[in-house]
């Protein structure tokens, strides 16, 4: 198994996250992912990591779909991995109506069809060739005018592989049809067939792909308990976040992280956690996660917990773990990721795999 992590530029001290990429690339991190909510964009700090890392893979983890024309995310990703020389990795992902209608005022509807489409002609500007696309929601060129097709002036000199960031069903199907990897949340490896293998097979089946065709990224936030009662105050200090993904990410009627819950055995829970959130009583809400919700989706425990945790990971097919590494400090969150690197490598060789 790969590992991974994921670092956003805004909100902390800029000086201080990219120390902590730094040293997780000497740690032996596998790939560092920028993500984009409703602060900080992620081309622009990736190309600053770019030059700060020799071996290490930067993804945009994600690219939000509807804030940039498909064009725009071909010549952000192009020129990441032209001038990382084949170390970057597309992340897209849809983001949600809060995000996409409320902050930048454009619809959210069809993310399906708005998903495919901007994948297949990031491709083909990647490629060197004309952009002649006529889509359910993108044409180029625009028609009526005097436009020709163009093809930017320049290509990807090397491969860029496409990973999607997706939950509901038919996202998942779409990222076994055309992806090269899944980035995945909110995942419970003992319901994740039901939840998402079963749909993203049926999307690798329907393309002529396998399983061997698509990178399985999961993520978690890790943190090492020493003790029961330590463990019992990282779940409860867990909670209020895990509440805050059921009730406030997305709209009152649209929450993709809500639904993934709900689909993994924890419907009653998860509806009620929003009702909660929405109508403004949030430690309410926070006290409804039960500390299994926060266990089973996270990387939480003792050393022997998390290890057992991996090889349920491992065993379930996950073959790059994203890890969130906790910790007060720049050191305290090193000092966890080295620790969560050390049993990715163990258990993934205990496997057979690399």
């Amino acid at each position: 198994m790969r590992t991974s992590t994921t670092i956003e530029a805004s909100g902390g001290n800029w000086r201080e996250t990219v120390d902590f990429v730094t040293e997780a690339e000497k740690l032996g991190m596998d790939i560092c992912w920028v993500a984009e909510a409703w602060g900080s964009e992620a081309p622009s700090p990736l190309g600053y990591l770019a030059a700060r890392t020799e071996r290490m893979l930067l993804g945009s983890g994600i690219i939000q779909l509807a804030t940039r024309t498909p064009a725009a995310i071909a010549r952000a990703a192009i020129t990441l991995s032209n001038i990382s020389e084949g170390r970057f990795l597309l992340g897209l992902g849809p983001s949600g109506p809060q995000v996409i209608e409320g902050l930048h005022g454009v619809p959210f509807a069809r993310p399906l069809s708005r998903m495919r489409e901007t994948v297949e002609i990031v491709r083909m500007a990647a490629n060197g060739e004309k952009i002649a696309y006529d889509g359910r929601e993108f044409t180029i060129p625009l028609p009526g005018g005097d436009a020709r097709p163009m093809r930017l002036s320049m290509r990807a000199e090397h491969e860029l592989p496409v990973y999607l960031a997706t939950l509901s069903p038919k996202m998942l199907r779409l990222t076994g049809e055309v992806a090269d990897g899944w980035l995945g949340t909110s995942f419970v490896p003992e319901g994740a067939k039901e939840a998402y293998f079963d749909h993203l097979d049926a999307g690798l089946a329907a393309a002529g792909r396998s399983r061997a065709d698509l990178d399985i990224c999961q993520g978690a936030e890790v943190n090492f308990a020493e003790d029961e009662e330590s463990l019992r105050d990282i779940v409860a200090s867990r909670k209020k976040e895990l509440a805050f993904s059921l009730g406030g990410m997305g709209s009152a009627s649209t929450n993709f992280y809500n639904q993934a819950y709900s689909r993994q055995g924890w419907a009653d829970v998860a509806e009620a956690v929003r009702e909660r959130w929405q109508g403004g009583d949030r430690d309410g809400a926070a006290s409804l996660v039960t500390d299994e919700m926060v266990l089973a989706t996270t990387l939480i425990g003792t050393e022997d917990m998390v290890r057992a945790r991996l090889k349920v990971w491992r065993d379930a097919g996950v073959d790059t773990v994203r890890l969130y590494p906790a910790g007060d400090s720049l050191d305290a969150r090193l000092a966890t990721l080295g620790r969560a690197i050390e049993l990715v490598r163990e258990v993934g060789a205990s496997s057979g795999a690399g």
